[in-house]
Formats: C-alpha cells, sequence, structure tokens
C-alpha cells in the first residue's frame, strides 16, 4: 500500500520534472536562458536612483515627496525653456545641430534598454552595427536635404556635387555593407535573438531618426513651422502635469500673432552665393501677411464685428494646436507602453525630475511628422527658386530647349504677344 501511495508522488515528480524540461526547451527555443530571466528580473526590479542635483536636494529636503518632485521638474523646465530660446536666437543651423544631438540620445536610449535586458548572451558586433545603421541613415537623409535646399552650393564645389551625384548609391553601398556584416556575425546558438536586435535597431531608425529629420525638414520651411508645433506640446504637456496642481492657460494664438510678423521666423532657410552664409531673409509670403476676413453672420451679432483681419497662419495653428492636444499624447501612450512592458519608470536618467530624452520627445516626433504632412498637403507648392537653380545647371541646348517650350506655352495662354500681335 505505502508503494501504492508513493507512486502517485514519484508519477506527479515525474511528471513535474518533464513539465519543467518542457518549459525549459520552450524557453530555450525563444531565446531566452535563466540568465536572460534573471537578467530581465534585474532590469525591471533595479529602483531607479535619486538624480537630483545635490542643491536642489538641500534646499528642498523640508518638502515631502510629491511637491520636492513637482519643484525639481519645474525648475528643470525652466531652465530647458530657457535654454530653448537661446538655441532659437543662434538660428536655423544651430537648431539643426541639437536636433542631430536630441536624435542620437534617443537613440542611444533606446538601444541601451535592449542591450541591458539582452546583456547576458554577449551578443557579438550588435552595439557597433547599431551605432553603423544609425550613421547610414543619418548620411543618407542629411545628403538629400542639403541637395534639395542647397542646390547652388552643392552644385557650386566640385566634391559636394560628386557625392550628390551618387549620394543613392553610396549610402546603399553604406547599408549592404553593415547587412553583410551583420549577416557575417551570426552565431548558431543566437540567431532568434540576433534578428529580434536586427528588427530593434531598424525600427528605432524609423521612430527616431526618420521623424526628427522631418522636423529638420519643418526647420528649412521656417522656424514658425518649428516653433509653434514644439511650443504647442510643450504647453500641453505642461498643462497636464500641472493640472492636478493649478489652473491656467497658455495664449498660443498670440505666440503665432508675434512670430508671423518676424522675417526671422517666416523665411525659409537659404544659402545666399553672394555672402557665401545661410540667410532667413525673404518677403513675407501670403501665409504671413494680414488678411481680412468676414466674420459669419451667426457670430455678427454677438461680437459687434463684420470683419476681422488676422494671419492665415493663426488659422493654420488652429489646426496644429488641435493634433497636439487630441493626437499628440498618443505618443507619449506609446512610449509608457514600451516602457511598462519593459518595466522601467523611464528611458534614461538625463535630466532630473524628467527622465530621459526620449521622455521628452515622444509625442514631439508624432508632431513633427503631422507638421511635415501638413505642410506638404496644404502649404507648400511649387519653389521658383529651387527651379531657377536647377535649370542654371543645365547644358545650354538644354535650357534653350525649355525656354522655346515655355515660350510657346505662354503663347497659347495669351500671357505672352505673338509678331503678329505687336
Amino acid at each position: 500500500m505505502s508503494e501504492l501511495r508513493q507512486r502517485p508522488g514519484r508519477e506527479a515528480d515525474g511528471q513535474q520534472d518533464s513539465e519543467g524540461k518542457e518549459s525549459e526547451l520552450e524557453s530555450k527555443l525563444d531565446g531566452e536562458t535563466a540568465s536572460d530571466s534573471e537578467c530581465k528580473s534585474e532590469v525591471a526590479q533595479a529602483a531607479p536612483a535619486d538624480d537630483t542635483p545635490e542643491v536642489l536636494n538641500r534646499a528642498l529636503s523640508n518638502l515631502s515627496s510629491r511637491w520636492k518632485n513637482w519643484w525639481v521638474r519645474g525648475i528643470l523646465t525652466l531652465a530647458m525653456i530657457f535654454f530653448f530660446f537661446i538655441i532659437i536666437y543662434l538660428g536655423p543651423m544651430v537648431l539643426m545641430m541639437i536636433v542631430m544631438c536630441v536624435q542620437i540620445k534617443c537613440f542611444q536610449e533606446i538601444i541601451t534598454i535592449g542591450y541591458n535586458v539582452y546583456h547576458s548572451y554577449d551578443l557579438p558586433w550588435f552595439r557597433t552595427l547599431s551605432w553603423y545603421f544609425l550613421l547610414c541613415v543619418n548620411y543618407f537623409f542629411y545628403g538629400e536635404t542639403v541637395t534639395d535646399y542647397f542646390f547652388t552650393l552643392v552644385q557650386r564645389e566640385e566634391p559636394l556635387r560628386i557625392l550628390s551625384k551618387y549620394h543613392r548609391f553610396i549610402s546603399f553601398a553604406l547599408y549592404l555593407t553593415g547587412f553583410c556584416m551583420f549577416v557575417l556575425s551570426l552565431v548558431k546558438k543566437h540567431y532568434r535573438l540576433q534578428f529580434y536586435m536586427f528588427g530593434w535597431t531598424h525600427v528605432t531608425l524609423l521612430i527616431v531618426v526618420t521623424q526628427s529629420h522631418l522636423i529638420i525638414h519643418n526647420l528649412f520651411e521656417g522656424m514658425i513651422w518649428f516653433i509653434v508645433p514644439i511650443s504647442c506640446v510643450i504647453c500641453n504637456d505642461i498643462m497636464a502635469y500641472m493640472f492636478g496642481f493649478f489652473f491656467g492657460r497658455t495664449p498660443l494664438i498670440k505666440l503665432s500673432y508675434a512670430m508671423s510678423g518676424c522675417t526671422y521666423f517666416v523665411c525659409p532657410v537659404e544659402f545666399n552665393n553672394d555672402t557665401n552664409r545661410f540667410t532667413v531673409d525673404c518677403e513675407p509670403s501670403e501665409l504671413f501677411q494680414l488678411q481680412e476676413y468676414s466674420v459669419p453672420p451667426v457670430l455678427q451679432s454677438v461680437l459687434s464685428w463684420k470683419t476681422i483681419r488676422m494671419y492665415p497662419f493663426q488659422i493654420h495653428s488652429t489646426a496644429l494646436s488641435t493634433f497636439a492636444s487630441l493626437i499628440g499624447p498618443f505618443g507619449g501612450f506609446f512610449a509608457s507602453g514600451f516602457k511598462r512592458a519593459f518595466k522601467i519608470k523611464d528611458f534614461a536618467s538625463t535630466i532630473p525630475g524628467h527622465g530621459g530624452i526620449m521622455d521628452r520627445f515622444d509625442c514631439q516626433y508624432l508632431m513633427a511628422t503631422f507638421v511635415n504632412v501638413y505642410i506638404a498637403s496644404f502649404i507648400r507648392g511649387p519653389n521658383p527658386s529651387k527651379l531657377i537653380q536647377q535649370l542654371l545647371t543645365l547644358r545650354p541646348d538644354q535650357q534653350l530647349s525649355i525656354f522655346n517650350t515655355l515660350k510657346a506655352h505662354l503663347l497659347d495662354k495669351g500671357v505672352l504677344l505673338g509678331p503678329e500681335d505687336a
């Protein structure tokens, strides 16, 4: 009887052992080992270090943790806003460099999370290839931007002209080199995990690099397309955080009104051949000139106005602020879901009280994509200056052919008078 009683226990033990082996086998097939699970738990359970400067810690030592966090975030927010004003004053080229630095830091934060989660595998060439692909993608995007916006400068310099002519082939060759390096680095035991990391890198490039490049495109259309969208997201984030403490509102419509009348903000970035410098000086387009609009009859009795004078850009700024308030936060929700998936509070601890750079730019990237699409759909039209620059680089016979074609077209439209009409 005792043997009979012991058999079920032995069978249960054997069943547990087999289930344990099966689960271990499944874990191995999924690219995870016990050491990897321990590494993940260490990453998930690691308590965030106090990154608050010692000066602030001493000054705010008598406050509760809730109010201490509020003051730390507030002081650092004001510091970042002050820094934002400084880089705006320094001009669009400095802004472009800042965007590139932010992009690199965001990429580093996301890649570091992947590396920390799977650190026990010691994947060969993972970090090197990740940064190499970042270099390739930036070379491609910035090369395209320079060729598109500064065509005259590129054609004037022989090295730049050669690089521009074969830019896409060089970009493809660089990426193909990285692709071959990745294939050669594959290790038999870690195939699946290495492809996970290959996908991790490329999705990070898609989210961070591509969208930060769109920010630079918006910047070259005029700094107002950079400042207003970013300000909308910043104010939305600040009000969302402070709503539990205070109530307030920020008059963004006045901000757009003030900038619309200044050429420094509304003019696109161009290269001046005479001074050999990048300039932001132009005759503002109709978008940034005061227009008179009729007030709808329903509102005339309420406002006692029949017409109102405003910049057309103020109407567009309504669409930008609406997107920043309703859809922009979904970029933050996406980032929050990502952090919860790996049980981390912030992407990094770069900014005390705020987390990493990516924590502050999660909504900005989605906003930049919308602004770029909005400009392409409703704002941007043919650019005569770019067209003339390209025509001047053609051979004389090609220029003459285009001239005759354009002349015949204008004669048919009646814009030019023919010899018989003179």
